[in-house]
């Protein structure tokens, strides 16, 4: 079944976007079903969307500060690697096994993730290592990433979570003309 996506140039208008977070939370318990049947609608398309949703990202991004939720670093599991953790080490003149005792957790397969939620390192839903943030946090929400149409069922799962997936979403699904049940 091939569907054409109907791309509306119009521009995402700041005020349209939706950052309430009790509101995100509220929708994403009603729109469950809306949610899966959008999935399996994307999983029937032909062709990428990789390039419509890096664009939404890139035009939701820039109306919405994260600075004013911070919600992905007051719920979110983050992964470091030891790589990064090493470099925040030196960065902070601590040893290795100074910073996994401090702030981080080890897996039995060696995994590194930080060991508190909410985050250590947020303070006024600012992070106050920002320019030195580890990896999983820069890349979060992972809308400009590849292979969106693969990664649909995770991106959906912090649709109440955060405002730019949420967002993106609910544009997408008019982009792509989608039917709401």
């Amino acid at each position: 079944m091939k569907m054409m996506i109907g791309r509306k140039r119009m521009k995402i208008k700041p005020g349209s976007l939706q950052t309430d977070l009790s509101v995100l939370q509220r929708k994403s318990s009603e729109n469950v079903m809306e949610n899966e049947a959008f999935r399996e609608f994307l999983r029937l398309r032909e062709g990428p969307l990789d390039s419509l949703v890096a664009e939404l990202n890139a035009e939701v991004t820039k109306l919405i500060d994260c600075t004013s939720c911070g919600n992905c670093c007051r719920s979110l599991m983050i992964n470091v690697s030891t790589d990064e953790a090493v470099k925040f080490a030196n960065r902070i003149n601590k040893s290795l096994s100074e910073i996994k005792a401090d702030y981080l957790e080890e897996s039995i397969g060696g995994q590194l993730v930080i060991n508190t939620i909410p985050c250590h390192f947020l303070a006024e839903n600012k992070c106050t290592i920002y320019a030195d943030r580890f990896e999983d946090c820069r890349a979060f929400p992972h809308l400009d990433k590849p292979g969106f149409s693969q990664r649909i069922f995770g991106t959906l799962m912090h649709y109440g979570r955060c405002p730019i997936i949420f967002n993106v979403i609910e544009e997408l699904k008019q982009r792509t003309n989608f039917t709401r049940q």
